[in-house]
């Protein structure tokens, strides 16, 4: 299976990235960067972290939802998932990143 990373500009004028399933649905989201080159090696690491489950916080939200972050190497968060009703819906979506990710195309896209 293979992905979409979108890259676009937040309202503050930095780069995100945010990686979408096949069916379109975003599963993963970056933080704000100053410039396109970081923005794209945040992509970089990604696709290099993302086949690695030692590299997945999970986490729970509070008010009984759950979330996860991939984090790099360096143990920096390099992406965050959106909110999930329950561990196993959080623990689908971390599978979802690992199938995606690696082979993804990157596209440019507006807001």
């Amino acid at each position: 299976m293979s992905g979409t990373f979108e890259i676009y500009n937040d309202k503050a004028g930095e780069f995100r990235f945010r990686l979408k399933a096949s069916n379109g649905q975003a599963i993963l989201a970056s933080e704000g960067y100053k410039d396109k080159s970081g923005c794209l090696n945040g992509v970089e690491s990604v696709k290099k972290n993302a086949p690695d489950d030692a590299r997945y916080e999970r986490k729970a939200s509070g008010a009984d939802k759950f979330m996860f972050n991939l984090k790099a190497g360096n143990h920096q968060v390099v992406g965050t998932s959106q909110s999930y009703a329950s561990e196993a819906s959080r623990d689908k979506g971390i599978e979802s990143v690992k199938n995606h990710a690696p082979d993804a195309k990157v596209v440019e896209v507006g807001n």
